[in-house]
């Protein structure tokens, strides 16, 4: 194979990015009895991220969504986190699909699939995305005993999967994770987020080879 032959291929692997004809921004506020939240998104951003929820272990993985997705994210959520985590870490996944979905909007030019396998130490977790506005999760081989496990406190590991699910409901997305491999479960709760981060990052990219929305139907 040439040079030549090989830089062809290079660039055929890996389609040149595309500026967005409108930002694709969102900024949403929510407010229940349980909890307020405000988010901010940019999916054209750096992976800049300014998160409190009250939840630290929680931060920190959409500090880690944020960084490997090169979404900008702001987040800003009070709760009754003295009672449960749990109405907090829900009602932010709610507000974080909501503005996904309205941030990415008719999905024109967008890459729509999205594949990544992403280790951290013994962990290792595989998430692929499709951004078609169906909504569907799928979410497999987590350890006996991780939804049980206590993280950083107050984050216990079955809000892994529900806050996952909930933002896919949420954004519109088809999500599979699938945990292939890991022990720790600090491990596994990030390797999780930063492979679906990475998976956001390739579906959401702009190729300007994708004339018009990517569906044969013309409309996602």
């Amino acid at each position: 194979m040439t040079q030549q032959d090989t830089e062809r291929n290079h660039r055929d692997a890996v389609p040149p990015s595309a500026a967005p004809a409108a930002p694709r921004i969102a900024h949403l506020t929510r407010s229940t009895d349980e909890s307020t939240v405000e988010v901010e998104l940019d999916l054209d951003g750096s992976g800049d991220s300014r998160i409190s929820t009250g939840v630290r272990f929680y931060d920190h993985m959409l500090a880690s969504l944020a960084k490997h997705s090169l979404i900008d994210l702001h987040i800003e959520a009070t709760g009754d986190v003295d009672v449960d985590a749990h109405h907090t870490v829900e009602d932010v996944a709610i507000v974080l699909g909501d503005a996904f979905r309205e941030a990415v909007g008719d999905k024109r030019g967008i890459s729509r699939f999205g594949d990544a396998t992403v280790p951290l130490d013994e962990a290792l977790v595989q998430a692929v995305v499709d951004v078609a506005g169906r909504p569907y999760f799928v979410h497999e081989g987590e350890p006996e005993g991780q939804a049980y496990a206590l993280i950083g406190g107050n984050f216990a590991g079955s809000l892994t999967r529900h806050v996952l699910e909930t933002f896919a409901q949420h954004a519109g997305i088809a999500l599979h994770v699938r945990v292939l491999s890991g022990r720790d479960p600090h491990h596994l709760v990030e390797a999780q987020f930063k492979a679906v981060a990475r998976a956001l990052r390739a579906a959401v990219a702009l190729d300007p080879r994708v004339k018009g929305i990517p569906s044969a139907k013309g409309s996602l």
